[in-house]
């Protein structure tokens, strides 16, 4: 027992100097603590700070140029859709223009076709008129021309009223014909 009593006590004994912290060990490893915060932060987060806040404008910069672009294209899309509603009445008013123009050219026409009926209405009664004197002048004409062959018989004869009757009855049986 003397022997291994003495190895495990010596064994603790080194154990236990290993394990114990002096005090200028802490204040040492305090210190290098400090200095290793210093430097990681100078070196190590300052640069990554800066390389994350480069990255952060840059998306900044992208998102604001993302919304101008939908901004613009909003723009243009209401710029479309008022022209193309432009587009619609203008069409509308381009129809309604055509209408009303083929309404008057309607009109037109049709008080031009009863101006010619008037006027062919007027030629024909002014026809017939012509042809009505042209026929009573011509039975003027053939009275006159009865008359006289009437006037030539009754010179040679002398009428008596039966005669005279005979001859009107003849004289209007002609006329009538």
């Amino acid at each position: 027992m003397g022997i291994q009593a003495l190895l495990a006590f010596a064994a603790s004994n080194e154990t236990q100097d290993l394990v114990t912290v002096g005090p200028w060990t802490l204040i040492f490893q305090i210190c290098n603590l400090f200095i290793q915060v210093h430097l990681i932060k100078k070196y190590l987060f300052k640069p990554i700070n800066d390389i994350l806040e480069k990255r952060q404008n840059l998306a900044d910069k992208a998102i604001k140029e993302a919304r101008e672009a939908k901004e613009e294209a909003d723009s243009l899309k209401d710029q479309y859709e008022s022209s193309l509603t432009n587009a619609h009445s203008e069409a509308a008013q381009i129809v309604s223009d055509a209408q009303k123009e083929a309404q008057v050219k309607a009109d037109a026409m049709v008080h031009e076709a009863q101006k010619e009926a008037a006027d062919i209405k007027a030629r024909a009664a002014a026809d017939i008129e012509q042809e009505k004197k042209k026929a009573i002048n011509e039975a003027k004409d053939e009275i006159g021309g009865l008359a006289m062959d009437i006037a030539g018989k009754v010179v040679e004869k002398e009428i008596n009223e039966n005669d005279h009757k005979k001859l009107i009855e003849d004289f209007i049986s002609k006329v009538g014909a």
